[in-house]
């Protein structure tokens, strides 16, 4: 583990959409503006338009309008945009006067534009939160919130979470192994020790876990989280002060508290939307093109051997919840029980059709039907079988932190070689150690890169039988 990463600040991937809002609503004022004075819309606008976007997204990122949007009051989030506009359209007009351009605009559009502009970006921000407070207080979106330690960070962190629901936190529980009477910031809310909260949070008790002991407890919070670890919870410190050596941590708030995560799942906000749009995406054209290629291999299965053609194996999606994960039968057996042997060099148990799906991983195709359910990812970790899984998290670290995400049909680890038969630890450990930097580095940019090598080095491997 690099623990020399610098960490990253929480950017909400809402704030993608927010900047992706403003943009529509400054051109759409702007469009508006020229209809309702009879004009065009000419290169010169188009242009002028650029310009007015371009300080203002430079402005707004200064000012900090899109982080401060998930903890800023709705009026000093206004008062940002009439700042950020006001910026904006002054150094256009400075622009457009040093350039003697000012005669080609009309002033009517211009101070039109502005006034649209501020109503557009003020009315969906307004709108935005009327939505959003509305769901949390119908009980939507909602995350459980436990915490570890007893300590003035506890109950600064439970006041916030209790005293603004529009965070969408539901707070549960807090966890210390010292007495309640020896507790007095937050004794009254004790709820158990800290290997009942690991129970719990195996158990799905809680969606996110913070930890508020003194940092000076390294190796007792280090204990935690390698507990920890064996769930698929989203764990956060938070710390007395800026801690710099965990690996890819993100700094986060929750109302004017500082915290850090630790496990957290790398599709936050819209990035979540991005990752399925592009599931969704992919796996649509795959089934259309490969729709023929599979009543072919659907049909060849069923004249060659007996049995049905599919075989649905029970799998850890996201969050280690149990999925049916289709594949072209390519064997005799079905073994979906306790115990999954894996396919071994000259397994009798595979069908001569069987062993060419297998090696070229065509047997893997109806994955794209998970895919289009929502249960898996083009891109992701390999799903095991549930006997495998509950066989290697006791013996590799970290390896439920594959749950952080869906489950792939391609994956960093595959394109890199860790795929097939599993005969030693080290080769799990290789292929979780792959599956976690995919994780910790994703990028919708690398599910591309990976899409495109799987056709070069995904498909085939030494230790595919």
């Amino acid at each position: 583990m690099n623990t020399h990463t610098s960490f990253k600040a929480e950017d909400s991937g809402f704030c993608f959409l927010n900047r992706l809002f403003d943009i529509m609503a400054i051109g759409a004022a702007l469009y508006l503006s020229l209809k309702l004075y009879g004009e065009v819309v000419t290169t010169s606008y188009i242009m002028l338009y650029f310009t007015v976007m371009a300080v203002y997204l430079y402005t707004a990122e200064s000012v900090q309008l899109y982080r401060s949007w998930r903890i800023s009051t709705l009026t000093s989030n206004v008062a940002l945009v009439v700042l950020c506009l006001f910026v904006a359209f002054s150094l256009m007009l400075v622009i457009t006067f040093a350039l003697k351009s000012t005669a080609s605009y009309s002033r009517v559009i211009l101070v039109g534009w502005f006034s649209l502009a501020l109503c557009y970006t003020t009315v969906w921000r307004v709108a935005a939160r009327m939505i959003k407070n509305t769901l949390h207080k119908k009980g939507y979106s909602i995350r459980r919130v436990a915490v570890i330690g007893c300590t003035a960070n506890a109950k600064r962190l439970i006041n916030e979470i209790t005293s603004k629901p529009q965070l969408g936190l539901q707070f549960c529980s807090v966890y210390d192994d010292r007495e309640a009477d020896r507790l007095p910031e937050c004794g009254k809310t004790l709820s158990g020790k800290i290997d009942e909260c690991v129970d719990s949070a195996r158990n799905g008790a809680f969606d996110k876990l913070y930890i508020t002991l003194p940092l000076s407890a390294d190796k007792r919070i280090a204990d935690i989280i390698q507990r920890l670890g064996d769930t698929t919870v989203d764990v956060h410190i938070v710390p007395d002060f800026l801690l710099y050596n965990l690996m890819h941590a993100r700094l986060g708030t929750i109302g004017d508290v500082e915290t850090l995560s630790v496990f957290e799942s790398p599709y936050y906000g819209a990035h979540d939307w991005l990752k399925r749009s592009f599931d969704v995406t992919v796996s649509s054209i795959a089934l259309l093109l490969l729709a023929l290629p599979m009543l072919v291999i659907a049909a060849a299965i069923k004249i060659t051997s007996r049995g049905p053609v599919f075989f649905k194996q029970d799998r850890y999606g996201l969050d280690g919840k149990a999925i049916k994960v289709f594949k072209f039968r390519s064997m005799t057996v079905q073994d979906n029980g306790d115990t999954v042997v894996q396919a071994k060099k000259g397994d009798a148990r595979v069908t001569p059709l069987g062993a060419v799906l297998r090696r070229t991983s065509l047997d893997e195709l109806p994955q794209f039907i998970n895919v289009l359910r929502g249960e898996m990812s083009v891109v992701g970790p390999r799903p095991h079988a549930v006997a495998h899984n509950e066989q290697y998290r006791k013996l590799v670290a970290f390896y439920m932190l594959r749950h952080k995400v869906k489950p792939g049909i391609t994956g960093w680890a595959q394109i890199n070689g860790w795929r097939g038969e599993t005969d030693s630890l080290e080769k799990m450990e290789k292929r979780v150690e792959y599956d976690l930097t995919y994780i910790k580095n994703w990028s919708l940019w690398w599910d591309t890169k990976i899409v495109f090598l799987t056709f070069f080095r995904g498909f085939t491997g030494k230790n595919v039988y």
